[in-house]
């Protein structure tokens, strides 16, 4: 497969509640690495399998959720492309210059989706001095700690509209339609999956009332085995358990989910189906959303759907 144009979901910036609370959560728990911080307070991070600066940002605020997700894409003409075509789009955008609010990265376009989410594209981000090896390597530079993550996978959003986001997301960003959760009319889509790659997804949608909220943001790990480190690590530390360790039905991914201090929704990730251009898109009917995410128990919980930020 050759991916090009938008290749992947590469930063998210998140606000927390309680910053040096949420550093040890992020760094010590879950295992991502501080790369540093800025005069405004925003720490930011990377795991240890990336090679872009940093993919994690947290910044305090007095309500937590996300401030923005972005999508890395091929090169800066690639960019200037989705410029144009958002502006025909008709979705509002604004021009974020290189090395403004995010060390090391390029010129981003941010574009206001319909669901109320802000989205940064950009095509340049420096390499970080600890990336992964390139000549001979082992591998991992260090011993990776905690869960041990190896990078910022995916991010589930609730909104308004997700129709017409996905359309933007399909048809302007060039995002593939992976699976979708049929309403209760058997015809409009509760919840659609989306990838630039052939991951599973990088961005799913929910439609939900309120605006701009965030149900997840999702990190990768190499097997069940380490879903259940992960678990022993939520238990010693008390971490908030949400759901899990389970499987989805939607992607087959295996994840168990719990909360930052701060109320954040966090989710830990492995296997999944790989996807490719050609593949029809999966469905799944209403009545069957309790087997599509929670696919042992076949039942959903209030918390899990409603427990937004």
């Amino acid at each position: 497969m050759t991916i090009r144009g938008t290749l992947r979901a590469g930063l998210v910036q998140i606000r927390v509640l309680d910053l040096e609370k949420a550093v040890i959560h992020y760094t010590e728990r879950l295992g991502l690495d501080e790369v540093c911080r800025t005069s405004d307070g925003r720490v930011f991070l990377k795991a240890y399998d990336e090679f872009d600066h940093h993919s994690i940002v947290l910044r305090q605020a007095n309500e937590a959720g996300m401030d923005l997700i972005g999508l890395k894409v091929e090169n800066d003409a690639f960019l200037t492309e989705l410029e144009q075509k958002t502006k025909e789009f008709g979705l509002k955008y604004e021009s974020i210059p290189a090395n403004s609010d995010q060390p090391g990265f390029g010129r981003r376009i941010a574009v206001s989706l319909p669901t109320g989410h802000r989205l940064d594209l950009y095509a340049e981000v420096a390499m970080s001095e600890d990336h992964p090896g390139l000549k001979n390597p082992d591998i991992w530079q260090k011993e990776p700690h905690g869960m041990g993550v190896l990078n910022f996978d995916h991010a589930l959003l609730y909104g308004p509209n997700t129709k017409l986001a996905a359309q933007y997301l399909t048809e302007v960003v060039g995002m593939s339609k992976v699976e979708v959760v049929k309403g209760p009319d058997g015809e409009s889509d509760l919840a659609t999956w989306l990838t630039c790659n052939n991951k599973a997804h990088d961005i799913a949608l929910l439609e939900h009332e309120q605006p701009g909220k965030l149900h997840h943001i999702g990190f990768k790990l190499e097997s069940w085995t380490e879903i259940g480190h992960a678990a022993d690590l939520i238990s010693i530390h008390d971490i908030a358990l949400d759901a899990g360790p389970m499987r989805h039905g939607v992607t087959r991914g295996q994840t168990i989910y719990f909360f930052d201090p701060s109320g954040n929704r966090n989710e830990v990730y492995a296997g999944g189906y790989a996807h490719f251009p050609d593949m029809p898109l999966r469905v799944w009917d209403f009545d069957h959303v309790g087997k599509g995410v929670f696919y042992y128990t076949r039942a959903l919980n209030e918390r899990f759907l409603n427990v937004v930020t």
